[in-house]
């Protein structure tokens, strides 16, 4: 519905008639463009940093603002007001709070800039016009309609106009979403599809331009040296059937010395090749209108053209006029110059080729008209091969057995072989164009409106020019001049010209200066194209071509545009050098129909063309086309062409800078997460998808640096780049005040991931402990489907040192939390020893201490580590405890029999543990344990006093401190036990361990009465940690890592600094452990 709007005016109005007074006491300040020495405004500093309301304009009115906006006073000190900043939004001299644009160098040229004043016919239609007409209309035209037949020939212009016709649609909706700046299609091509995408189409689009360039040049010395000055050729025929050889010599020569010039034309003026458009234009207007001048000409008045042939074979006409055998001349017949050509002497006992004596020389009309009915033998196609005569069907002709083509006869022969691929390829490139106006879109009154309307009416008109051209050609001309590419019948005038009206030379010189024209505005528009590329800085090796003289001129990437039109020049064939700019061409397009059809259905809010008349199926249809038509013209040349684009995409990839452009790749990528996120999350994962997504729990110090980065390292050779990683990290506090360190230490963490090659996501947390930290990290990490299953985190080293209990409380408080979570935890102890991504194990073994089953997490992760190069020098070997009256033999063959259903490769040894008598040393060792952890409970000590308490304690026992583990489970997970432990044989082994200790009880008592205190489950727990210990010290001490079961903390939480100490008396004297803690699931199967 319409919407009224009142203007209130408020400012002093351009003619000075109202408010001079703050004009006139305006404080100096940054020009109108420059870039402000002050930061970006939103950024929460004081009101007179910002560029929006520092000045003494704005300032005026703040007392206004602040009675009549004072609920929003405190907003206006960072925000503008929309009063004071709608007239530059209008006008996009600034952006408003949040935009983040990226063309800051362009935001200064872009406020100096004059106001643009091209409307549609100029600014887009006629550019447009004049790109997309040239040399191939002229030259070629006329013989793909001779080859193809009017048929296949209208059918290969429908299928490249409609191709052009929608990704003009495509581009008009692209480009109507938003200002495009000066940039053209590379812009809209890059913000839409992204950097990687928009710098290797951008980089073919160029290439494209480049050998248009090329394609022009050679069409205007084909034009000079075949109809202008024949004789001007620098190197001549040797022998018969050099022509070719030596015009393609000639087009070297005479190509490298026209680019030498044009380049030099566009290095010294510019503008005066921007001035000479409308003149080449005009060229093109006038050629185009001699053609239908001559066709309405032909209707009531058909030029004398006669072509002669010799049987049906159609003859050159360079080199001789009269077109027969013999001729009268003094009251008898005379020999002509034809006889001559095919016999060796002019009487008639001389002998001659024997086609020139069995057939006749007649003559026809070459262009009989528009109403003589020859469209019906034009219809359909004459392909050939390679150097087969021109032949015209339907006239009489004598074979000649056993002929031989000798070289030297005035015969018009084929040059190339010719097939609808081919023809397709070549036709292709007088199509494009089509992005001249968007390429002009900074200079445009009304780019939103005038790119759309005057690039569709560009493709429509010429279009029908094309169309009606393929079918008057076809109704005008006769089918062996058609297929006469150089016009050599016409004595080596060129076709086209020969039926246009008034003269020739109108189509000749007409088309000569248009392709000049059209050559010098590609090695114009070529190097700004570069320039832009690299001034975008996405490639970093094109950077120097971002330079140039002092106005700007691209000096560099002019250079560069030249050698490579010259590789063009050297191929010196405009049918060979056609289909490989088809391929940038096409490709070009096809990614300009990807970006609407990728915006249309990703549905982005900012996705808001103003030109309606678009459809992502129309996109894609275009898309499709494009995709096929470059298989069609040369699949080896679009293999290629998507080989550079795909290298170009990888570098940029792999060494480009980072680009945050919002564009349609970055949606698709989310929207591909969010659709597989929820088909994740649909069932539960199955065992055989079954893979460590590690949440790395990382300790920072105080200036929020990583304490372990070898944990990170660790991370990387787990994962190997596959599956989930997520760093996580507490921060203690608030986090209104650790907001700063919070970001801080997210940037750490993050160089420190891009350095180990740690390829997952940071997550940090701010919290009031580190234990809720630690616990919300544990139970929100990760999203969906895609969440951790798995812990990694590094040993509290200090964990006796600290002061307080916190740091061994929060350690098992978090093993708690993952076995509540019933995920996995991974704890490295020695963590600083483990090796660095660089370092390379030549051998060593990985030892597995199976224990208890555990999912069989502990055989799939040195599997996974082997895969790694650091590791995959060393062999796995799995031990198992064998009790008294277990059979090892048995467990052995068992074990072996379970890998190999499991395809691992490993060592397998049964270990014997042999009961005996708990020793005094594991009596005193406990005896420490509690008397430490009774004195820190019992003694009201401030926190300094405890430690010191407890630091003596320590130092007066002689044994060095290690900490210990169960070797049993909890109750709750006795059924979870399959593999090698039963219930039955649980329960037997506990009485049996009670039997044999209780006589040895009564001995280690009468030599420290004291013991007889201590609380046995903890006696047997650190028996146990200390006589496992010793095998485990026994067998894989030279080990590279060590592999053990992680036993669970007491149910009781008082327990918890003996449950530290058990570990650290189980894993004693090893240098690299990781202690495994199942998450209780399976996680290896022996099915496929």
């Amino acid at each position: 519905m319409p919407t009224n709007f009142t203007v209130v005016p408020v400012e002093a109005r351009a003619d000075g008639g109202q408010d001079e007074g703050p004009e006139q006491t305006e404080a100096p300040g940054p020009p109108e463009g420059g870039e402000p020495n002050c930061p970006s405004p939103g950024d929460g500093n004081p009101g007179e940093n910002s560029p929006f309301i520092g000045s003494v304009e704005v300032d005026g009115e703040r007392a206004f603002e602040r009675k009549s906006m004072a609920l929003f006073e405190e907003e206006m000190d960072s925000n503008p007001m929309v009063s004071s900043l709608l007239n530059k939004l209008a006008n996009y001299t600034n952006l408003s709070q949040g935009v983040v644009e990226h063309e800051e160098a362009e935001d200064s040229r872009r406020r100096l800039a004059r106001s643009p004043r091209m409307g549609t016919f100029i600014g887009v239609y006629l550019p447009c016009l004049q790109n997309i007409l040239g040399v191939i209309l002229f030259l070629r035209l006329t013989w793909i309609v001779g080859a193809a037949g009017v048929l296949e020939s209208f059918l290969i212009v429908a299928v490249c106009c409609t191709c052009t016709m929608l990704t003009a649609i495509s581009m008009s909706a692209v480009a109507t979403n938003g200002v495009v700046p000066a940039g053209g299609s590379y812009y809209m091509i890059s913000r839409s599809l992204g950097p990687e995408f928009g710098g290797a189409v951008g980089l073919c689009f160029y290439l494209g331009t480049t050998f248009a360039g090329a394609m022009y040049i050679l069409g205007t010395i084909e034009i000079f040296l075949t109809y202008i000055s024949p004789s001007a050729a620098i190197v001549q025929a040797e022998g018969p059937g050099g022509e070719a050889t030596a015009m393609l010599h000639n087009m070297r020569v005479y190509g490298t010395c026209t680019l030498a010039l044009m380049a030099a034309v566009v290095f010294v003026g510019v503008k005066y090749v921007n001035k000479l458009a409308l003149v080449f234009l005009a060229c093109v207007v006038l050629s185009i209108l001699a053609i239908y001048a001559g066709v309405v000409k032909t209707a009531f008045d058909p030029p004398d053209i006669p072509i002669c042939l010799l049987g049906n074979r159609t003859l050159s006409r360079r080199s001789f006029d009269v077109c027969a055998k013999v001729h009268a001349a003094n009251n008898g017949s005379a020999t002509t110059a034809l006889w001559g050509l095919f016999c060796n002497g002019s009487t008639a006992s001389t002998s001659c080729d024997q086609y020139f004596v069995q057939n006749n020389v007649t003559e026809i009309q070459g262009i009989p008209g528009v109403v003589s009915g020859v469209l019906l033998d034009n219809l359909w196609s004459a392909y050939t091969d390679k150097g087969v005569f021109v032949e015209k069907k339907g006239v009489p002709s004598v074979p000649v057995p056993d002929e031989s083509r000798a070289g030297g006869l005035p015969y018009v022969l084929t040059d190339i072989m010719t097939y609808f691929t081919m023809l397709v390829g070549i036709y292709f490139p007088s199509v494009t164009g089509i992005m001249a106006g968007s390429n002009r879109s900074g200079d445009l009154k009304d780019a939103q409106k005038s790119i759309p309307t005057g690039t569709i009416l560009a493709i429509v008109t010429t279009s029908f020019i094309y169309l009606s051209c393929i079918v008057l050609f076809g109704a005008c001309i006769e089918g062996v001049i058609l297929r006469d590419k150089f016009g050599e019948a016409l004595q080596g005038n060129l076709v086209i010209g020969m039926l246009a009206w008034p003269s020739p030379w109108v189509i000749v010189i007409g088309s000569f200066f248009s392709t000049c024209g059209a050559g010098l505005q590609s090695l114009t528009g070529a190097p700004r194209l570069l320039q832009a590329i690299a001034r975008d800085g996405i490639i970093p090796f094109l950077q120097v071509f971002g330079h140039g003289k002092a106005n700007g001129e691209p000096t560099w990437a002019l250079l560069l545009t030249a050698l490579i039109c010259e590789t063009g020049i050297l191929i010196a064939s405009l049918d060979s050098v056609a289909p490989i700019l088809s391929m940038f061409f096409l490709m070009c397009y096809m990614f300009v129909n990807l970006a609407c059809a990728l915006q249309t259905l990703l549905r982005t809010p900012n996705w808001r063309p103003r030109f309606k008349y678009y459809h992502w199926t129309l996109s894609f249809l275009g898309m499709s086309l494009c995709f096929a038509l470059m298989f069609i013209c040369s699949w080896y040349y679009a293999l290629c062409a998507m080989l550079i684009a795909g290298c170009i995409y990888k570098y940029i990839e792999y060494r480009g800078a980072e680009k945050e452009w919002g564009d349609g790749i970055r949606g698709l990528s989310l929207n591909a997460a969010r659709y597989a996120l929820l088909h994740v999350e649909r069932g539960p994962l199955h065992t055989k998808n079954w893979r460590p997504q590690v949440l790395v729990m990382l300790n920072l110090d105080a200036e929020q640096h990583v304490k372990h980065p070898r944990l990170l390292s660790f991370t990387s050779q787990l994962k190997a780049g596959k599956g989930l990683t997520i760093v996580g990290s507490v921060l203690e506090g608030t986090f209104l005040d650790k907001r700063v360190d919070a970001q801080r230490a997210e940037e750490n963490i993050r160089a420190l991931m891009g350095a180990e090659k740690a390829k997952g996501f940071c997550q940090l947390v701010v919290s009031s402990s580190l234990r809720d930290g630690v616990s919300h990290l544990i139970q929100s990490a990760g999203l969906g489907g895609m969440k951790h299953n798995t812990v990694l985190m590094a040993w509290p080293e200090a964990w006796k040192r600290e002061g307080g209990p916190c740091s061994w409380k929060n350690f098992v408080d978090t093993v708690r939390d993952t076995t509540a979570a019933q995920q996995a935890l991974l704890v490295a102890k020695n963590v600083d020893l483990f090796p660095q991504n660089q370092e390379r194990f030549s051998d060593g073994h990985i030892d597995v201490w199976w224990i208890v089953h555990d999912g069989g997490l502990l055989m799939l992760l040195p599997f996974l580590l082997r895969q790694h190069k650091v590791w995959r020098r060393c062999q796995m070997r799995i031990f198992t405890v064998a009790q008294v009256h277990d059979n090892s033999i048995q467990m052995k063959k068992d074990l072996q029999t379970f890998l190999y259903h499991l395809r691992i490769s490993a060592e397998v040894e049964v270990v014997e543990m042999v009961e005996n008598d708990i020793s005094a040393f594991t009596y005193e060792r406990t005896l420490v344990m509690e008397q430490r952890s009774q004195m820190l409970k019992q003694m009201q000590l401030s926190k300094t006093e405890q430690e010191r308490e407890a630091q003596l304690i320590h130092d007066r026992n002689t044994i060095s401190h290690s900490a210990m583990a169960a070797r049993t489970q909890a109750p709750s997970t006795l059924d979870k036990v399959q593999m090698t432990w039963t219930k039955e044989k649980l329960v037997a082994e506990k009485h049996r361990n009670k039997d044999a200790s209780v006589s040895g009880f009564r001995d280690l008592f009468s030599l420290k009465p004291e013991w007889g205190n201590l609380d046995q489950s903890n006696v047997r727990r650190m028996h146990t940690a200390v006589k496992l210990n010793g095998v485990v010290l026994d067998k894989s001490q030279d080990a590279q890592l060590v592999l053990l079961n992680m036993p669970g903390p007491p149910k009781n939480r008082q327990g918890d600094e003996n449950y530290m100490e058990f570990l650290e008396v189980l894993t004693e004297g090893l240098n690299r452990v990781l202690l495994v803690r199942g998450s209780g699931r399976e996680v290896v199967t022996i099915y496929s």
